[in-house]
């Protein structure tokens, strides 16, 4: 993680006419003005882009935890640069340093934020829209869904407020469990595709082996994005929400989420579960699963696919050594609430070349321009849109997990729990900012020092009351 949330990178990308710049292309003879076009831009979009070309934008891409599919994005950025004649800056945001939106949010104030932007949809879209910092992109999806079908589920709740979409589906991201399946298999372990998060914390126990550098456990709650993604995904399971499936009332206090709590803190409290669990995990960031998950000392990791994408595509062992499976259940789910998650477009308020960043976002959807970046983040980076599945055979058989990816980004929502709750609830800027503000991992961190789990529970709770009042949302 970084310091400072906002890293520019590369500058601009692209001058209108390529590498060689208009003094190059003159002395090699060439006295056209029109800029060198790549074949992938497609021609509706330079056509479109015509009164643009001289013009300028600033975008912001949330940090992809894979640099060469961070370098990938750039070179589309400035093929579609270079095909409509046009500059664009790109720097990178660190989406999990905590102050982001609120960093963007001032730069929308101050008229300084970058014209395009693409971020977690279930992270961060229902907070900048709560804000009022997004343009209505309604009639960008509607284009875009006449010519690639439709977009991902999970976006239909996370983009759109009252019937407008106010971001544009980019790509999807994977999120997986991975065990290790040679582990599994020295303790004559068949992997299962499915587990509830008690049968996974004791098979984390069961392949465990300090002496050998084998640590089952590989998640910690300290903070970071991974830790508040298994956490709430576990509370879920168990009955318990952050908020009611509309999206604007807390309803963490409950039974449900004191069970889930105490359960997940036995792991790293109890002596019994010590084996499991590597040293150091208490003070893990975001990259640190990563990291010994690829060094292979863990044997259970919950992790975007970046992890499976680095291993696959390094070479790494581990890859081959992988068992993907769905999320946990838990006592009230009878299948898995894992729904993954998309990056979307957003064009801010105010932008100076809202025009040109709609045509950019177009075009970083197709596939030619998508490629590349999922060729270098397996699974991290799929297609947002059906048709854009099917214009190339690296996203239908690129790899064993694309085909699970897909079902997953096209299954019918919500998915219901026993106890009526309802997954993806209604987007909500209350939710979002709870989880972004650590309130889940700092609420676990006080259990393992000793809090009871209800009293623990009960202060988190007032926590998100007070959180959801300052996103307009009073208790």
């Amino acid at each position: 993680m970084e310091d400072y949330p906002l890293r520019t990178r590369r500058g601009f990308l692209g001058m209108g006419v390529g590498l060689l710049g208009a003094a190059g292309l003159a002395a090699c003879g060439d006295t056209s003005s029109a800029p060198r076009v790549q074949a992938e831009v497609p021609k509706e979009l330079i056509d479109a882009a015509a009164a643009l070309r001289g013009s300028s934008m600033g975008m912001l891409s949330q940090k992809l935890y894979s640099e060469a599919a961070n370098a990938a994005l750039d070179s589309s950025i400035k093929n579609f640069a270079d095909a409509t004649g046009t500059k664009i800056g790109n720097s990178l945001v660190q989406a999990d340093a905590g102050d982001a939106v609120a960093k963007i949010h001032a730069e929308v104030e101050g008229g300084v934020a970058r014209d395009l932007a693409f971020m977690t949809d279930s992270r961060f879209v229902a907070q900048f829209q709560a804000l009022g910092d997004l343009e209505d992109v309604t009639d960008v999806v509607q284009a875009l869904t006449a010519k690639y079908g439709e977009p991902t589920a999970e976006s239909k709740n996370y983009c759109v407020f009252d019937g407008r979409w106010f971001a544009i589906p980019y790509h999807f991201i994977g999120i997986g469990s991975f065990l290790r399946k040679d582990w599994m298999q020295d303790k004559g372990i068949s992997p299962k595709d499915v587990y509830t998060w008690e049968e996974l914390r004791d098979l984390c126990l069961e392949i465990s082996d300090p002496g050998k550098r084998r640590f089952g456990w590989g998640m910690t709650v300290n903070r970071s994005g991974d830790a508040n993604g298994m956490i709430e995904a576990l509370i879920n399971s168990y009955g318990g929400a952050i908020a009611s499936n509309d999206g604007r009332k807390v309803t963490f206090d409950s039974p449900e989420t004191v069970q889930a709590v105490t359960f997940l803190a036995d792991i790293y409290t109890n002596p019994r579960f010590k084996p499991m669990l590597p040293p150091g995990v208490a003070a893990w960031t975001d990259s640190s699963n990563n990291e010994n998950w690829l060094a292979g000392v863990l044997g259970y990791t919950r992790n975007q696919f970046s992890v499976y994408a680095d291993s696959k595509t390094k070479k790494n062992p581990v890859y081959a050594n992988t068992h993907v499976f769905a999320d946990c259940t838990g006592p009230a789910t009878d299948t898995s609430l894992l729904l993954g998650q998309s990056q979307s477009f957003v064009v801010f308020k105010g932008a100076k070349n809202a025009a040109l960043a709609k045509l950019l976002a177009q075009y970083l959807i197709t596939a030619p321009a998508l490629l590349g970046v999922a060729k270098e983040a397996p699974g991290l980076a799929l297609p947002a849109w059906d048709k854009v599945w099917d214009a190339d055979p690296f996203f239908t058989s690129g790899d064993p997990a694309f085909p699970v990816m897909r079902k997953i980004t096209q299954q019918t929502l919500p998915l219901s729990t026993k106890n009526g709750l309802d997954f993806p609830q209604k987007a909500s800027a209350g939710q979002q900012a709870a989880v972004g503000a650590y309130v889940l991992t700092d609420m676990m961190q006080q259990v393992i020092q000793g809090t009871p789990p209800a009293q623990a529970v009960r202060a988190a709770h007032a926590k998100m009351v007070q959180i959801f009042t300052q996103q307009g949302l009073p208790q």
